[in-house]
């Protein structure tokens, strides 16, 4: 696969049902062949990511945009309260959660949106962000490679935090 350079911007209000579908193409799926149902978005937990998201001051969210077409997104949140998110830290911790299309993975889109959303969080002031990635996701490599540490695990996940001053 060929790197391209998407138009990386913020996300428009009217866009924001297209993070349902982000969502579920960040979810793992480890067997193609199997893939995990979209019920899965109902989880409250998993849910948490994309509900009513833009009405928290802490909502932020960028697209990468190619060819006039959402290919992939990188949110943050804060999610704390009665539900929290997998990757949950503290109730001042964002949240990342990012995904790409399938058909524009390993071009260096993922790390571009992640690159932008770290200078946003860290020239807004964050102290850390983290998130929660499957073991054997190849993503890990990616989050390492952005600086963030395992701090955290259990049989399937990491928790993984970049300090961000």
């Amino acid at each position: 696969m060929q790197p391209c350079n998407p138009l990386i911007r913020e996300l428009e209000p009217a866009e924001i049902p297209i993070l349902e579908n982000m969502l579920y193409e960040a979810i793992y799926q480890p067997d193609e062949n199997n893939p995990i149902p979209e019920s899965v978005l109902k989880i409250p937990q998993v849910e948490a990511y994309i509900k009513d998201f833009g009405s928290r001051k802490d909502d932020y969210c960028l697209i990468a945009e190619l060819d006039s077409k959402i290919i992939g997104a990188v949110w943050a949140r804060i999610i704390s309260g009665d539900i929290k998110g997998y990757g949950y830290i503290d109730d001042s911790t964002p949240e990342l959660a990012v995904s790409l299309f399938k058909a524009y993975r390993n071009r260096g889109i993922g790390a571009q949106l992640m690159s932008a959303m770290i200078k946003h969080l860290r020239d807004s002031g964050y102290k850390q962000v983290s998130l929660n990635v499957k073991k054997e996701n190849y993503a890990v490599k990616l989050y390492k490679k952005m600086g963030f540490e395992i701090i955290g695990e259990d049989h399937e996940d990491y928790l993984m935090l970049l300090k961000l001053d």
